[in-house]
């Protein structure tokens, strides 16, 4: 990466949290409460780094823009079916890809780099293309790492079961191995032991 390129990663990576440190709702961290977009692009960054060390730059700047204001397209504004939910995850992956290529434009990054960030953004190839598959490993990561307590309080049992078993079979052997680790509590340790007995 030459000088104007990092200069160009940077400034889209700042451009990045400052639009997702726009966000109402937030999360409390050291009793501070953190915009909980910004919170998020930050561990799904950590994790990214962590999965894959010699990150590219596309990679790390997907991970940072993956949700970039999505407050912005509540789940309410569409209708609460199972329909409505896949419309507003498709127009969602839209939005995000489209306000990270303005924001990378903006900051002086390249066509190639912002239509590869695009890509990623969109899932376009999945299950053919080694950073995608690290950043949905990312995203699996950061729920069970820090969105499981919340989506059991919120969720009927066996729909969460279902859902941890999805999340489960999108994941890497890598991955599988480090949310084994992770600290889950006795409600969530259960619930995940419970939906990985059920996979095939």
């Amino acid at each position: 990466m030459n000088l104007d390129e990092e200069r160009a990663f940077r400034e889209a990576l700042r451009r990045f949290d400052e639009a997702n440190a726009q966000d109402p709702n937030t999360i409390l961290l050291a009793n501070r409460p953190i915009p909980y977009e910004l919170f998020y692009a930050e561990r799904l960054t950590e994790w990214v780094g962590r999965l894959r060390p010699n990150a590219s730059t596309a990679l790390l700047l997907a991970a940072r823009c993956q949700h970039i204001c999505r407050w912005l397209i509540p789940r309410d504004s569409y209708p609460r079916t199972r329909a409505g939910y896949l419309k507003w995850r498709t127009d969602l992956k839209q939005f995000h890809a489209k306000k990270s290529a303005e924001i990378m434009a903006e900051s002086g990054c390249s066509p190639g780099l912002i239509e590869r960030v695009q890509e990623l953004n969109l899932k376009k190839n999945l299950g053919n293309d080694e950073e995608l598959q690290v950043l949905e490993d990312a995203l699996c990561l950061v729920t069970l790492q820090h969105q499981l307590s919340d989506l059991i309080r919120k969720t009927e049992r066996e729909k969460m079961i279902s859902i941890l078993q999805k999340t489960w079979k999108k994941m890497s052997t890598g991955a599988r191995e480090e949310a084994l680790q992770l600290g889950y509590g006795r409600t969530e340790r259960s619930l995940l032991e419970e939906a990985l007995a059920g996979v095939q």
